[in-house]
């Protein structure tokens, strides 16, 4: 009896996620579609450039993909695919690549696929070691380098942690999540873009410590913009 009862709560729960996935999919789909219309009328140049945003909340909770759409032009089509509370380490229960979200990111087969995660990764609960962060990056930089349409992948220095209640740790996240995200560039030979110097001095930008509020996503956006179209 138990057995069966197991069995019918694990087909519910997989048929629960088949659905969040297809609801997932067809969200992303529309918004997609609203966005390149909305480009399509001034575009001559063929198809627009399909760019990936992969992140947390400071992806899906700000503007910064907005304004990043509205600097790039008619010419691009900008998908948000962050989710919040994500991580870069495959050891905890957020990890990034474990979420529906990132084979929707894949489905939107993506010309320029930028990520920026790390920041829950300074989780005061955090017990991954360095090497396991950098070989997970990896992983989830390779997921993306693998698809048929071959994109192009900026990694992106996450913005600097203030003072906060949501127990990221601000010291463990200079010491350590910033110099293994460059070491991920690095070792990956892939282009860098540096949001956290641009919004180092700048704690007023900042909702509560860890979330840029709108003139502090406006900045992530305008230095990611002028890194892809300087050397994209």
């Amino acid at each position: 009896m138990y057995s069966l009862v197991a069995g019918g709560n694990l087909n519910r729960r997989m048929k629960l996620l088949a659905l969040a996935f297809a609801i997932l999919i067809f969200l992303v789909s529309v918004e997609t579609f609203m966005l390149a219309a909305s480009g399509s009328k001034n575009n001559s140049e063929g198809n627009p450039v399909r760019v990936a945003c992969i992140g947390d909340s400071i992806t899906r909770g700000t503007e910064y993909t907005v304004d990043l759409w509205q600097m790039l032009g008619s010419n691009y089509v900008v998908g948000d695919f962050g989710i919040g509370g994500t991580t870069v380490s495959l050891s905890s229960n957020s990890s990034y690549m474990d979420q529906p979200a990132c084979k929707v990111a894949e489905h939107f087969e993506p010309d320029i696929v930028i990520i920026m995660l790390g920041t829950n990764d300074a989780n005061t609960d955090s017990n991954e070691s360095n090497t396991a962060f950098v070989a997970d990056y990896a992983k989830l930089v390779a997921e993306f380098q693998s698809l048929a349409i071959k994109p192009k992948v900026w990694i992106v220095l996450p913005p600097p942690v203030f003072n906060n209640n949501a127990d990221i740790s601000g010291d463990y996240f200079v010491q350590n999540i910033i110099p293994d995200v460059r070491q991920v560039a690095s070792q990956l030979n892939l282009p860098l873009i540096d949001v956290y110097r641009s919004l180092l001095g700048h704690p007023e930008r900042f909702i509560d410590g860890v979330h840029p509020d709108a003139e502090g996503a406006h900045t992530i956006a305008k230095v990611i913009h002028a890194a892809l179209t300087s050397n994209g």
